[in-house]
């Protein structure tokens, strides 16, 4: 059989032919697309004639067919269904797909023509789009380090190598610790105040670790693990805890010291001051200064406000001061006392495919008019990930979704979008997207329950799908999530506001056994509930912010930590912003921070709570422009979601809105105003 990534698939919107594709065909993949793409690239700067639009940037464009195919499969494979073969082979493969990366930024040919063009291009008659993908290839060739001399390119070249070998090194390493710090109980009694379908799910966990007859809590990859909220043993709190926040820390903290050196360096070469600058220039932020502001502005409101949280919780425990493994416990107890809530009896009315089908697909046809038709026909890569196609409102078929909530030993933590297929008029194709959970699988013939924290997440991944389904571009550079990372996480955000929409949550909260209707008090008690622990959630949020932030504002003149100093740099910056909260750790610790030391969020995770500011600022306008729900999606998409980067981040906000973002909708909605 020839490898199935050297053509385009046959498949419904070309979706890979997963059924075909084994693990051997990668590396003659990679192998292939690699060279193809650099004789592409070879070809347009030896171009007999004058650069043109056509002939340089349509050209590069269309280059890379075969590299790109199986880049996209071996990324989703590599972090959805891994196995011992695809990590080995993810540590051969990094470091040759970063160098020839480089060769394509920093092919001189390639960058005289693309200059040429840059130069002239207000004379080039060209429209908005093809503007915008001029000034964007320009763009990331300069920030690549084109103009630097040869000597400079080739240190840059060695940086860029063992930046991505140890970005892999940390993701193996964190399976590993992530894995190894799962607790493993004897006894159900030890599980006391789980749910029981919770417990079972421990158990179910614990058969497939090769542990049976026992029960095992498998680490969620953020700070403070769910489980803490209803535990009544203290001790395994503690335990619980203790394993999450100190896992990764030996094997990872010294890389995080290496790359952090790294990148200052590589930041310094480029002529920024540190990692930080040259990430932010290239952002909607675009200064240092702008973002040290935000964060600023929001820590002592938010400290406050988790202080004032702190005492009601200490007053309940019947302590001077709450234990940060305590703090979820007892927010749970003071949540059924004030509000007569208890987050476990929500479970119940949130039953995973309900809340997809009738909460997530259901709010999409609401606000977009889309449809959703499961597609058992078409083989997805895992046999939990199912495949779904997207039509429009008038039938017109639209893209695929595929859903893979479950988490499993060959799946990395957390919660996350790819694209398989990435949509383009020029090359004709339209989007594949797939979103992954990491919920807990429970036995077979069981229901599996959501917490509200995991169906907010839900809504907030399927935002992002969104993105890439809606994408309405010419240009694949340009195409769905391809917008500054300080902005990709405002429609995701946004898309949040319909899990607890009235209209959409009447529809899905269903009770899992009797189909009852979650009783109409509990959503405005769960919203009063949800204001509560505001504080906790900014301050852990802005923590794991501001630690990202310290690491990657380093300069290259010496000011890097010792290896050996990781958990004391984690203090003192903590301590510079005014976050060092004993009963508050960050969201992420060095040790498994991955978003900064393994994807590309390495100086932007404030950006959740920079884009939070504009997705705060349109939700109210969903609720207060007078418009229909259905009126309003319409003008969200065809000015913000189908423009991809085509145009301008904020441009498009203001199209939607009609004025620049206000920072009041956000404060108001943390409690923080005042």
């Amino acid at each position: 059989m020839s490898n199935p990534f050297f053509e385009p698939s046959d498949l419904p919107y070309e979706l890979p032919p997963f059924a075909r594709i084994r693990n051997d065909h990668f590396l003659p993949a990679f192998t292939r697309g690699m060279a193809d793409q650099l004789a592409e690239v070879a070809a347009i700067g030896a171009c007999a004639g004058p650069p043109t639009f056509e002939n340089t940037v349509e050209a590069l464009e269309r280059s890379g067919a075969v590299l790109g195919r199986v880049c996209r499969v071996f990324s989703n494979k590599a972090a959805s269904d891994t196995d011992e073969e695809i990590q080995a082979l993810e540590v051969e493969i990094t470091p040759r797909l970063t160098a020839h990366e480089d060769l394509l930024l920093l092919d001189s040919a390639l960058f005289g023509r693309l200059d040429a063009l840059h130069a002239q291009r207000e004379q080039l008659g060209l429209d908005g789009e093809q503007l915008r993908l001029l000034e964007r290839h320009h763009t990331l060739r300069v920030r690549a380090g084109a103009r630097l001399a040869p000597e400079q390119q080739r240190r840059l070249r060695e940086l860029n190598a063992h930046i991505a070998s140890l970005c892999t090194e940390f993701d193996q390493n964190l399976r590993v610790a992530t894995a190894d710090a799962a607790l493993v109980l004897d006894r159900a009694e030890e599980l006391a105040g789980l749910p029981a379908d919770q417990i079972a799910a421990a158990a179910e966990n614990a058969r497939a670790l090769g542990h049976p007859g026992k029960f095992v809590l498998s680490l969620k990859n953020f700070s403070c693990q769910t489980e803490l909220a209803a535990l009544e043993d203290p001790a395994l709190r503690e335990r619980l805890l203790a394993a999450s926040l100190g896992r990764g820390i030996d094997s990872n903290g010294p890389i995080a010291v290496t790359l952090a050196g790294l990148r200052a360096e590589r930041a310094a070469l480029l002529g920024y001051p540190s990692h930080a600058a040259w990430e932010v220039a290239d952002r909607t932020a675009g200064t240092t200064d702008a973002v040290e502001e935000l964060l600023g502005r929001l820590v002592a409101p938010a400290v406050a406000n988790a202080e004032r949280e702190g005492a009601a919780l200490a007053e309940a425990a019947g302590v001077a001061e709450i234990r940060a493994a305590d703090w979820q416990y007892y927010s749970e107890q003071v949540r059924k006392e004030r509000y007569d809530l208890d987050a476990a009896a929500l479970r119940p009315y949130l039953e995973l495919e309900t809340v997809l089908h009738d909460g997530v697909f259901h709010a999409a046809g609401l606000v977009y008019g889309i449809t959703f038709t499961r597609r058992p026909d078409l083989v997805s890569y895992h046999p939990d990930a199912h495949v779904y196609e997207v039509h429009d409102a008038d039938g017109s078929p639209l893209g695929l979704y595929i859903g893979d909530f479950h988490a499993r030993e060959s799946k990395r933590g957390g919660a996350w979008m790819n694209s398989l297929v990435v949509q383009s008029h020029l090359l004709g194709q339209r989007p594949v997207v797939v979103n992954n959970l990491d919920v807990a699988k429970p036995a077979a013939g069981e229901p599996v329950l959501l917490t509200w924290s995991e169906v907010n997440t839900l809504f907030h991944e399927f935002g992002h799908a969104l993105h890439g389904l809606f994408s309405d571009v010419r240009y694949p550079l340009l195409s769905g999530t391809q917008v500054p990372r300080d902005f990709v996480e405002f429609p995701s955000q946004v898309n949040e506001v319909w899990a607890d929409w009235p209209e959409v949550l009447a529809h899905y909260a269903r009770h899992h056994l009797t189909g009852e209707p979650m009783p109409a008090e509990l959503p405005a008690r769960l919203r009063e509930a949800e204001n509560f622990g505001a504080g906790f959630r900014m301050v852990e949020h802005q923590a794991a912010a501001v630690l990202d932030w310290a690491w990657h504002t380093l300069s290259a003149d010496g000011d890097v930590p010792g290896e050996d100093e990781v958990e004391a740099f984690e203090a003192a910056a903590l301590e510079r912003y005014g976050l060092a909260m004993a009963a508050i750790p960050p969201r992420y610790r060095t040790g498994y921070f991955a978003h900064i030391f393994n994807h590309d969020y390495a100086a932007g995770y404030y950006g959740y709570r920079w884009a939070e500011v504009l997705d705060a600022d349109t939700v109210r306008w969903f609720r207060e422009n007078g418009r229909s729900i259905r009126e309003s999606g319409e003008i969200f998409r065809r000015e913000l979601l189908g423009k991809g980067g085509s145009v301008d981040p904020l441009a498009a906000f203001r199209a939607v809105v009609g004025r620049d973002a206000e920072i009041g909708p956000l404060l108001a909605r943390h409690g923080l105003t005042g």
